[in-house]
């Protein structure tokens, strides 16, 4: 019999099926750090969607056994503290293909095509005390025929790849790992941001990807570009990001992520009121169907270590 704590349910719009082993389960709506120990004492496995689990929280949880990370990042884990104790960390990788390149190439799109401030200028009457039978007061630009750079090659680059490639876009991408297709070009980093005219990134957050994107990269970009990020709010320095945008560095951004989430009142980005910047709160990957997904992905993961076969181990 064991015992499963999920400790932020309402982060997950979804319907969980029961594991087929036997178990016992309680799940909180969310959970605060202060709560961790308290809320998994007794527990064999905890589930997490973004509650940190720290090496302090888990060396006070002598029952753990499993820790289920119901997302793919899992920064909120101390990993080394988990393979210490011998506890199974498992995540969910995969399930929104879908989900987050749409909502990528909406922020693309969003960008590129000021679609935000011309339905500003709509709002505000300017459309109706037009000369005109249209607005043209801001520059659109087309995808087909420029350069998308992606920044980390895996399942959801090459998923961002292959929309590109619709759009009649020229892919070039970096990658730590080879990259064998013919239909896009390998390059360094500061080749793919010199020459890019949109550039997404698509990594996880490590200690060696942690601004990855800075002052010196920014300036390192073409004017006309813009930059993407769904991925994590710590690849960006995003002080610099907001000088950046300020100054014209470069024509425009659209994040899906920050620093700190819940963010901080202080971010540069999160009270940024320009009209090349979209900042939308961590929902790419949120769809309903890659929530559902996801669940039933979370609970695979459960049934295969109560099995002795563990998936998707980190």
């Amino acid at each position: 019999m064991h015992d499963i704590v999920f400790l932020d349910r309402d982060s997950l719009i979804a319907t969980i099926r029961p594991p087929a082993f036997p178990h016992r389960w309680r799940d909180y709506p969310a959970t605060s750090p202060a709560d961790v120990v308290e809320r998994l004492a007794g527990a064999t496995i905890a589930i997490t969607n973004k509650v940190p689990l720290g090496a302090d929280a888990i060396a006070r949880l002598p029952d753990l056994k499993m820790v289920a990370v119901a997302a793919t990042g899992t920064d909120n884990v101390d990993l080394a503290a988990c393979r210490a104790r011998g506890i199974v960390v498992a995540n969910i990788r995969n399930y929104s293909l879908v989900s987050v390149p749409e909502h990528c190439f909406a922020l693309i799109l969003a960008v590129r095509r000021n679609l935000r401030t011309y339905a500003a200028d709509v709002e505000a009457g300017l459309w109706e005390r037009s000369t005109r039978f249209c607005l043209l007061d801001h520059p659109i630009g087309d995808l087909a025929g420029s350069r998308l750079g992606i920044v980390g090659y895996g399942a959801l680059g090459r998923r961002v790849a292959q929309i590109g490639r619709a759009f009649g876009m020229d892919v070039a991408v970096t990658s730590r790992s080879p990259v064998g297709d013919a239909d896009v070009t390998a390059l360094p980093l500061a080749d793919l941001l010199a020459t890019s005219d949109v550039v997404s990134l698509h990594l996880p957050l490590t200690d060696a990807t942690r601004h990855l994107i800075g002052a010196t990269e920014l300036a390192s970009m073409k004017t006309s570009a813009i930059l993407i990020n769904t991925a994590r709010g710590g690849l960006v320095d995003e002080t610099a990001l907001a000088q950046a945008l300020a100054d014209g560095t470069i024509a425009g951004a659209g994040f899906d992520v920050l620093s700190k989430e819940p963010p901080v009142p202080d971010n540069p980005l999160l009270r940024l009121r320009l009209p090349n910047f979209v900042l939308t709160p961590h929902v790419a990957w949120a769809s309903g169907g890659a929530m559902q997904t996801l669940a039933d992905m979370l609970v695979d993961n459960l049934d295969a270590w109560a099995r002795g076969t563990p998936t998707d181990v980190v």
